[in-house]
């Protein structure tokens, strides 16, 4: 795996990634707030499949949009990164699927747990995001469109209003099917 945008502090021990966002970085393309930012941590593989990956997400979440969770990116105008997104004191289930414009979804999370467990898995152009409820399955909470041959999948993280927090993903596992 390889970075864009690299923290300033990260480890790696085994299947557990530590990191701490660097202040003022994100991911977001005009919608809304009428600005581009493509300087967020990204870690990353390159594939050139249909794929499922999973990530349990703990963060020490504390300052306005601060967020964790998995990208897929074919470039700076085509990707989406969903995770959670920390808004006004809630932690949000969030997506955001970026084709020249960014949009956003949220759900937020009154009962947020300790560790939110994610998976995405991309079949042909159709991108499948999921996550692990309180009832220990898998709920589909978005079905998203990204087409291309080959695309970057890996871990996001990024502090658009703070000055950085730490964020822990824990088993970090890429399928190619």
């Amino acid at each position: 795996m390889q970075w864009l945008n690299e923290p300033p502090h990260w480890q790696q021990d085994g299947n557990v990634l530590t990191v701490k966002t660097g202040p003022k970085t994100d991911f977001w393309r005009i919608t809304h707030y009428d600005f581009i930012r493509d300087n967020g941590h990204f870690y990353f593989d390159t594939v050139s499949t249909d794929f499922v990956v999973e990530v349990g997400i703990r963060g020490s979440y504390r300052d306005l949009y601060d967020q964790a969770g998995i990208m897929l990116r074919v470039d700076e105008k085509h990707w989406i990164k969903t995770g959670i997104e920390y808004v006004e004191g809630v932690q949000n289930l969030s997506a955001v699927v970026t084709h020249d414009y960014s949009d956003w979804s949220v759900i937020p999370l009154t009962q947020p747990p300790e560790v939110l467990r994610l998976r995405v898995e991309r079949r042909q152009e159709a991108i499948h995001i999921s996550y692990l409820d309180e009832a220990g399955k898998f709920s589909l909470f978005r079905l998203a469109y990204l087409s291309a041959e080959t695309m970057q999948v890996g871990l996001m993280c990024a502090s658009p209003d703070g000055d950085g927090f730490e964020v822990t993903f824990e088993g970090y596992r890429l399928s190619l099917e």
